[in-house]
């Protein structure tokens, strides 16, 4: 598979870790999102929206895009380890936490949310920040109260294998780091990224590690 992303789109991380968790191959193109390189014509006439990450399957000339979509894309077509529970309500419960983080808290952190707020809005960069450390601050929130609360919740966020949902924390809570976030005030959520990131599937796919990406 063809994956086009960049090492600090957490949408491209969290395919990065399902393409490892269920052992595909795949070579990475990256678009420098802060060149803007998502913006111009060549990879726009893959993803129109220009926006990260796409996918190209083998043997199929489609793109695929949005990370939540290609997510349970691989999941059919791949379906070992499933990334989603078997019963209608669990698979539920998985999805809304996995929204939690990918719909509700990454849309408003993501360069073009920021950039618009600094040029139509005259928001400078120590504000922006701010900004970004509150969404992701209240996702982190949301994600603690659901599953310190639920004893569906076990060494992953839902029972002892990692799910959808596990992804999509792994992923909000490298962006809190990212942006300097204060996590501690969200024990479970920590406790499962800790989980999590022992995997070699989510430590191998994390942003850090990534061509491009700065250095320790």
């Amino acid at each position: 598979m063809k994956l086009y992303g960049y090492w600090r789109s957490l949408a491209t991380f969290r395919v990065r870790i399902a393409l490892n968790l269920k052992g595909i191959a795949y070579d990475e193109t990256i678009v420098d999102l802060h060149k803007g390189e998502q913006l111009q014509a060549a990879y726009r006439s893959i993803n129109p929206q220009g926006v990260l990450p796409s996918l190209f399957d083998d043997g199929d000339g489609t793109p695929l895009f949005q990370s939540l979509a290609i997510l349970e894309y691989l999941d059919e077509t791949h379906p070992q380890p499933p990334l989603l529970p078997r019963a209608p309500r669990d698979r539920s419960r998985v999805r809304g936490l996995a929204l939690i983080a990918a719909a509700d808290a990454h849309p408003l952190v993501v360069p073009r949310v920021r950039n618009y707020l600094g040029k139509e809005f005259n928001v400078d960069e120590p504000a922006r920040i701010a900004w970004g450390r509150h969404w992701l601050a209240q996702g982190c929130a949301a994600l603690e109260a659901n599953l310190a609360a639920d004893p569906r919740t076990g060494r992953y966020c839902h029972g002892d294998s990692p799910t959808l949902a596990d992804i999509c924390l792994a992923s909000h809570m490298a962006g809190a780091k990212l942006f300097d976030v204060d996590t501690s005030p969200y024990p479970t959520c920590e406790r499962i990224r800790d989980a999590c990131f022992a995997l070699e599937a989510f430590a191998k796919a994390h942003p850090l590690k990534q061509p491009g990406a700065p250095k320790p």
